[in-house]
């Protein structure tokens, strides 16, 4: 038993150490998702633009916002909040903040696929962890807390 207890120890501390580098990773993967989707918008403004119009049967159907509007509100959250995430500043807002655009996202599209389906709940699934844990010891939120507890600001 002592081995057992010994070993379950052994192997807690070690994926204790592994903890920091995995939220990051999944902080960067999910961000790189919205970020390059921001990217392709801003190559293509004016399929952008059309994208957002509602006008074609694939076309986003964003409720209660102009559509022009809604092209740049939804360009701009995937090219800036994903940043937010992956350095890991303002973590749980950023996370929280991207957690919603994806919800709207989805409610967005007039047809869902199940593999769309499917990406948009790993997404938003994978957004839980930086929104409830933090965005993790490797962020500029941690630097920051750190930093001002050594000071005494906090």
């Amino acid at each position: 038993m002592k081995r057992i207890a010994e070993f379950t120890e052994t192997a807690t501390r070690f994926l204790a150490l592994l903890a920091p580098a995995a939220d990051l990773l999944l902080r960067l993967w999910v961000a790189n998702v919205f970020f390059k989707s921001g990217l392709t918008k801003i190559r293509s403004w004016d399929s952008t633009l059309h994208l957002f119009s509602g006008e074609c049967d694939w076309c986003y159907q964003v409720p209660l916002l102009p559509p022009v509007f809604a092209a740049y509100l939804g360009t701009g959250a995937e090219l800036i909040l994903p940043v937010l995430l992956a350095l890991g500043l303002g973590g749980r807002l950023a996370a929280a903040a991207l957690f919603v655009f994806n919800i709207v996202a989805l409610i967005s599209l007039p047809e869902v696929r199940p593999v769309d389906l499917m990406n948009h709940q790993l997404w938003g699934l994978m957004l839980l962890f930086p929104i409830l844990y933090g965005p993790g010891k490797i962020s500029v939120d941690h630097f920051i807390r750190r930093r001002h507890i050594k000071t005494g600001a906090l």
